[in-house]
């Protein structure tokens, strides 16, 4: 008789719980819940989701390779036109899977919704946790530079130095922007204590009126806090600002500086188990995904600070 191998193993017990426990019903509510942060559109627009099966690869381009010139691409009659080839390194990788429990004891229900409203939290962290990653690897990615913006200065400019810089680099010129809510802040105090004209119209502008300014698809300010210790929060993006280009992934190939690459689980990003006792019940969501800075040219960050 042959033994099973321990993969083979795990991958039984891991269907007998799937079908044991999975809960169609909370699973079809993580479908169509909203997050009150919104927290999954700025996932989305740092990192784009790109649906991939659990082992995937995709090709990071040449960045030079997209720049070549000739002028010798006239056919001779008779003859081939000038061949020409285009390489990129082939990444290999995987979905990793990422969940969180809660237990809930039988004495401690109070509402008929407990269930759904257990999956809300679990939703909610494992988004934060997402965009934390998120930002992590657009920092890692990010070339940086500190700026101290006061009544001397001129945040505007600097962006647009930030942005000239990151399109000499690769050739194209980021069409999205990120401003920790201390850099917005200290974008606006800078203008404020300026007594001119430009001064104070720029420190009305809306994200919008920015946006439009420095050539850019979208800005955004990110607001967003985590429990960083017992006692304290700390913003996910602080007082910086980041640039890069990004746009909603058709393909797990295409040029966007960073993508979410996901893998979709029964309809949805998410599947739901629920597990009972005798007096408690366990709530366990879980989804596969990896965030992966898929070029790190044109990634700027600026680092801001008052005088």
């Amino acid at each position: 008789m042959t033994t099973p191998a321990i993969n083979e193993i795990h991958a039984a017990n891991e269907s007998r719980f799937n079908a044991a426990h999975f809960s169609e019903a909370l699973t079809a509510f993580t479908v169509g819940w909203k997050d009150p942060e919104n927290l999954a559109a700025l996932l989305d627009f740092v990192a784009p989701s790109v649906p991939v099966g659990r082992r995937f690869e995709f090709q990071k381009a040449n960045n030079a390779e997209a720049f070549f010139s000739e002028t010798d691409d006239i056919r001779a009659i008779g003859s081939a036109f000038k061949r020409v080839e285009y390489t990129g390194e082939i990444v290999q990788a995987k979905t990793l899977n990422k969940g969180l429990t809660i237990r809930i004891d039988h004495d401690e229900i109070t509402t008929d919704d407990w269930e759904e409203r257990t999956v809300q939290i679990l939703l909610q962290r494992l988004w934060r946790n997402e965009l934390r990653r998120a930002i992590t690897a657009l920092d890692t990615a990010a070339t940086n530079a500190a700026k101290v913006w006061d009544n001397a200065s001129n945040p505007d400019g600097d962006l647009r130095a930030m942005l000239i810089a990151a399109a000499d680099e690769s050739g194209v010129r980021p069409n999205r922007l990120i401003l920790g809510e201390g850099a917005w802040d200290l974008r606006a105090s800078a203008y404020e204590s300026q007594d001119n004209a430009g001064a104070n119209a720029g420190a009305s502008y809306t994200l919008d009126q920015l946006a439009k300014k420095l050539f850019l698809e979208d800005a955004r300010v990110f607001s967003s806090r985590y429990q960083s210790t017992a006692s304290a929060k700390s913003a996910i993006v602080g007082n910086a600002v980041y640039a890069f280009f990004g746009q909603q992934a058709l393909s797990k190939d295409e040029p966007s500086n960073l993508k979410r690459f996901v893998t979709p689980t029964d309809g949805g990003d998410f599947r739901v188990y629920r597990e009972d006792h005798a007096k408690f019940t366990d709530i366990t969501v879980e989804h596969y995904s990896s965030v992966i800075a898929t070029s790190d040219l044109g990634v700027r960050k600026l680092s801001v600070s008052a005088s």
